[in-house]
């Protein structure tokens, strides 16, 4: 089967900040990409759901590592559910419809590293 996506995606975990219209969500990525994520949560989130992403980026500036927020919007386009995944049974792809071009340079600056092996 071949792989749809565009952008190259990589098994790394950043902290993640997710808001819908109720509630804000903290969890982890799964796989990260520059055009969207995967993740587990802890409710159910329905398909088309518009959420609010906070990404933090490790990045390195001059010989120091900082830390970079990526804001963005995001849709759900994928949810299914693992009853064996304890605490965040939910596993939910995101695709970030709104992502400013730096922030999306920052995330291929991050994942390109981990591509080259």
């Amino acid at each position: 089967m071949k792989d749809k996506r565009k952008s190259p995606r990589v098994t790394k975990s950043l902290p993640l900040k997710l808001s819908d219209a109720e509630s804000d969500i903290l969890t982890e990525t799964k796989n990260i990409s520059a055009s969207g994520a995967y993740c587990t949560v802890n409710k159910p989130l329905e398909i088309m759901t518009k959420l609010n992403v906070v990404i933090l980026v490790p990045v390195k500036k001059n010989k120091n590592k900082t830390i970079r927020k990526v804001n963005c919007s995001g849709v759900v386009v994928r949810n299914e559910y693992s009853a064996d995944n304890g605490k965040y049974p939910y596993k939910i792809a995101i695709y970030f419809n709104d992502l400013k071009s730096q922030d999306r340079r920052t995330l291929q600056s991050y994942i390109t590293p981990f591509l080259i092996k």
